[in-house]
């Protein structure tokens, strides 16, 4: 660590050591403020705000600014998205086909309400459509990887020279409400329609539930619960099996990127890492039978809950709050408006179109995520409930097939669209 030129630039080790600090720290505090219980707020969120928050003292105060080196934390969301593709199974593809086509129909209704959201209220502002496109998809359901890949083109093309800086707060600061909105709704969900939970349900109730989830595979989803964690063996090599297969699915990955960007269509480097995990789970095991596929284990759940974790805590902890005072107004703005129209359309259409149960509440979750934040918040979002009442298969199957991989390819569709024609 070192001070330049009056910023305190802190190398990628020290980010990343950070980030577990954060961890830690959104642990402690969460465990001693129960309302951060009750609401699901995740750890990561709440030391990566309360870090932040200092982060933004210190500077108010002495005009020291912190900046991190953020490139290990990209690591980790590759990591985190390739267990969840290494953890996709076609055959459950299959089984949550209705409501994977429900899912994925209204948040791409949902995908064009928020571009003409965007621009609608940066026109109140007197401000050019282009702004209000950053803080619609390009920056709040694309997040901050789409919000950067983006950024060169709107300044270059369309003469937004702070491109980066409107997307990189919108996205920021939408990471922030979507983290906070997610729980929040699955618990209002459940407490006023009255749902039973797994954790309630008597044993011939969760039979039940089985059948009507046309019996998912129960695996791992993300993560494991705090009941979990005595239980849960993990060996040396089961381990090392886990990290082979996520770097093949990441290999495989990036030729997958470096091909699509060949024809012209940009999408992030976990997009494509995702599709890779996709592609091995449902052929090595056909292939070889015999060999040892870690899809759904403890040692991938904890690599997936590990690498979550951290990408968000560094996320969080980097915000430089004081770097977008002045984008402020418009930004808030903006935000307040796409927070209103996203929480409304979770609680009174999802809910309702997802089939108004327990998984439909999981889901609701995870599109508020989804909506303001990332993909990786949406999944956050989802654990942090489910670690509370019980898994979700149905949730953790869709949710990441819609919003990880069929948004961001409708997402590059759309943001093109609406620059030509607004």
């Amino acid at each position: 660590m070192e001070v330049v030129d009056g910023t305190l630039q802190i190398d990628w080790f020290m980010s990343l050591t950070f980030g577990i600090l954060v961890l830690f720290i959104g642990r402690g505090v969460n465990r001693k403020f129960k309302p951060l219980q009750d609401f699901n707020i995740p750890e990561p969120v709440t030391g990566g705000l309360l870090v932040s928050l200092l982060f933004a003292a210190v500077y108010f105060s002495s005009g020291i600014a912190t900046e991190f080196d953020l490139n290990r934390r990209d690591v980790m969301l590759v990591y985190f998205f390739t267990t969840i593709g290494i953890n996709a199974k076609l055959s459950d593809l299959l089984l949550g086909g209705k409501p994977l086509g429900i899912l994925l129909a209204a948040t791409v209704g949902y995908m064009v309400i928020q571009d003409l959201t965007g621009v609608t209220v940066a026109g109140l502002f007197g401000l050019p459509s282009e702004v209000g496109l950053l803080g619609g998809t390009v920056s709040l359901i694309g997040g901050h990887g789409t919000a950067i890949a983006w950024a060169p083109t709107f300044a270059e093309e369309y003469g937004i020279t702070n491109a980066m800086e409107i997307g990189v707060a919108c996205a920021t600061f939408g990471l922030i409400l979507a983290s906070l909105m997610g729980g929040p709704i699955a618990k209002y969900l459940i407490h006023r329609h009255k749902l039973i939970t797994p954790s309630e349900m008597t044993p011939q109730e969760a039979a039940a539930q089985a059948a009507d989830s046309e019996h998912l595979d129960g695996g791992h989803d993300v993560g494991i619960s705090v009941q979990q964690e005595d239980e849960v063996k993990i060996d040396y090599y089961g381990f090392l099996n886990t990290l082979l297969a996520i770097h093949g699915a990441i290999i495989l990955g990036v030729l997958l990127n470096e091909g699509v960007a060949e024809l012209g269509l940009k999408l992030p480097l976990f997009v494509t890492c995702l599709f890779g995990g996709i592609v091995l789970t449902n052929t090595i095991p056909l292939v070889l039978p015999k060999a040892p596929w870690p899809a759904r284990t403890p040692s991938m759940a904890l690599i997936a809950e590990v690498s979550l974790g951290i990408f968000l805590a560094m996320s969080l902890m980097s915000m430089q709050l004081w770097v977008i005072l002045d984008l402020a107004g418009p930004i808030l703005s903006i935000l307040l408006a796409q927070f209103v129209i996203a929480a409304s359309l979770a609680i009174f259409v999802i809910f309702r179109l997802m089939g108004s149960n327990y998984d439909a509440a999981v889901i609701c979750s995870g599109f508020g995520g989804i909506t303001l934040g990332s993909t990786a918040t949406a999944m956050a979002n989802m654990t942090a409930v489910t670690h509370r009442y019980g898994n979700s298969h149905l949730a953790f199957i869709i949710v990441p097939l819609v919003c990880a991989f069929f948004v961001d390819i409708v997402n590059a569709f759309l943001i093109r669209w609406f620059l030509n024609n607004f």
